[in-house]
């Protein structure tokens, strides 16, 4: 189930492209619990009522910035086979680095993110990247989509199928496992997990509109998304790609 949210601004005014993308009108007083967006002089950030840490969408550092530098993306790469130049549908954006990764490796990159606060900070961060001279080519590759993904396939595909979609749902949190980091329970208390009725639907949405290949992104050890059996895997350290084949398409 996902959150009522609220916007904090401290500043005179929301940028014109963020007044059309919110669904309600800013707060001049932060809300007193919950989770809210806050938009400041350094952009829009998800804030938790009493707590110091913020959520940004800021391709410029961070793990962002190290995996363009440093080639961090190298077993996302390799389960789309970017030496193919595939397009991609990333149908869960999120925060929207898998998809700055693809788009770094020159992949053009449609990205759909359904909750209208995901979509704010992830759509603020883009705006606030292609200011950036070394982050503009990267982020022209990515085009943000509004709405549910495996709604919008169908309307989508006018404009050609993709080779690759891509999926990373919400990971379901283990009992016995350390407590999810700050910046996930923010995000967990926002869109909340996901359901496995709507992983269904995404995942067979997704095998009938990719031309070559799905990739389930999985904790290492997870189970397989709907206990569905990939094709074939790649493995890393504490992250799985799995990756499913289209009826009648032969791995490539």
């Amino acid at each position: 189930m996902q959150a009522a949210f609220f916007v904090y601004t401290d500043c005179a005014d929301l940028p014109d492209f963020l007044l059309a993308l919110l669904p309600t009108q800013p707060l001049q007083k932060q809300p007193a619990q919950g989770v809210f967006l806050r938009y400041d002089e350094r952009g829009l950030s998800l804030c938790k009522a009493g707590e110091k840490g913020v959520v940004q969408v800021d391709f410029a550092a961070g793990a962002a910035e190290y995996r363009r530098t440093k080639g961090g993306g190298e077993l996302i790469a390799k389960a789309v086979n970017h030496t193919t130049q595939p397009v991609v549908w990333d149908a869960t954006g999120g925060l929207g680095r898998d998809s700055f990764v693809l788009a770094s490796l020159g992949l053009h990159v449609c990205t759909f993110e359904q909750n209208p606060a995901v979509f704010a900070l992830l759509a603020d961060g883009l705006h606030r990247a292609q200011k950036q001279p070394a982050l503009a080519p990267i982020v022209s590759r990515i085009t943000l989509i509004h709405d549910n993904a495996a709604q919008q396939f169908a309307t989508q595909i006018a404009q050609g199928k993709p080779d690759v979609v891509y999926l990373d749902p919400m990971y379901p949190e283990r009992q016995k496992s350390a407590a999810v980091k700050k910046e996930m329970a923010y995000f967990h208390e926002l869109v909340g997990l996901s359901e496995a009725q709507n992983d269904a639907e995404l995942l067979q949405a997704a095998c009938a509109v990719a031309k070559k290949r799905v990739v389930v992104k999985r904790p290492r050890l997870g189970d397989f998304l709907c206990n569905k059996q990939p094709a074939y895997q790649y493995t890393g350290k504490s992250t799985r790609f799995d990756v499913y084949l289209p009826t009648g398409t032969q791995i490539a």
